[in-house]
């Protein structure tokens, strides 16, 4: 595939993805030449989550990275893409700390990296923030259902099954400005119902094919994980036994003397 800018996938773009029926990709993506990989492949969104947290930085919650960490990805991600929309998770707690500080570290996020708009978690409780957002030329992308920050408020990642609070969430959401709404973990039918009120997409993650679009974290799709696989992920390919079977094979050839060979050398 050939990507220019004037194919460009847009906020709007995204927007009107929904109202033509037409399904919506996005994939997380933390560096150079797996964003670039991905953004040839057709995905419509880049999101730098701050599932690099975990994926990445190797901890046990999303909560430690900060807002430096996900500005040194995004910038990454956003100097790949030529043809994704490129979205950025707000950090724990930015979005937490009044309108004001939310909209300048959303602004220096998308100054610094070249993104093109921000996710935070939350619906009806971030309202004014997400207004605050959008009035300041920052597109939102709203995040309802499961919220990984709140984890320890959770006891642990749990699904999400109240409907009327689930709905009222997104409906606030997009009455905030929001331009499209990640739901994750929750039942099918309650994904469909959220849909089918609202104008704007929504991007289900273990949520049920109603949605108008899916994400999944990259790293379970091709099966680069430290062994946890969550139940909504469909794996299509085992990197991370490819990468295992190639550096066992290097390291036998080396302790064998085999590698490098007289024709590798220069």
């Amino acid at each position: 595939m050939t990507n220019n800018k004037s194919g460009r996938i847009t906020v709007p773009k995204i927007v009107k993805m929904k109202v033509a029926g037409e399904p919506i990709s996005m994939l997380t993506a933390y560096d150079y030449p797996t964003a670039k990989l991905l953004d040839d492949a057709g995905v419509d969104i880049l999101l730098v989550g701050d599932s690099v947290a975990m994926v990445v930085q190797g901890n046990d919650t999303t909560l430690p990275v900060t807002v430096d960490e996900m500005i040194y990805h995004a910038t990454l991600v956003a100097r790949a893409a030529q043809r994704a929309l490129v979205v950025v998770d707000l950090p724990f707690p930015e979005n937490h700390l009044g309108v004001h500080q939310t909209v300048a570290t959303a602004a220096k996020i998308l100054k610094r990296t070249g993104a093109q708009a921000v996710k935070l978690e939350g619906g009806a409780d971030q309202a004014d923030v997400i207004r605050g957002l959008v009035s300041a030329g920052i597109p939102v992308m709203a995040h309802v259902g499961l919220r990984p920050q709140t984890v320890h408020v959770m006891g642990g990642y749990r699904h999400q099954r109240n409907a009327q609070e689930l709905l009222g969430d997104a409906q606030a959401a997009e009455r905030a400005g929001a331009f499209s709404i990640v739901l994750e973990c929750i039942p099918s039918d309650i994904a469909k119902t959220v849909t089918n009120s609202l104008k704007i997409p929504t991007i289900g993650i273990g949520a049920g094919p109603a949605c108008d679009g899916q994400v999944l974290v990259l790293h379970d799709l091709i099966g680069l994980t430290s062994g946890y696989v969550p139940s909504f992920v469909r794996q299509y390919a085992q990197v991370g036994q490819t990468i295992r079977e190639a550096a066992r094979a290097w390291t036998r050839d080396v302790k064998h003397r085999s590698f490098p060979s007289q024709q590798e050398g220069v």
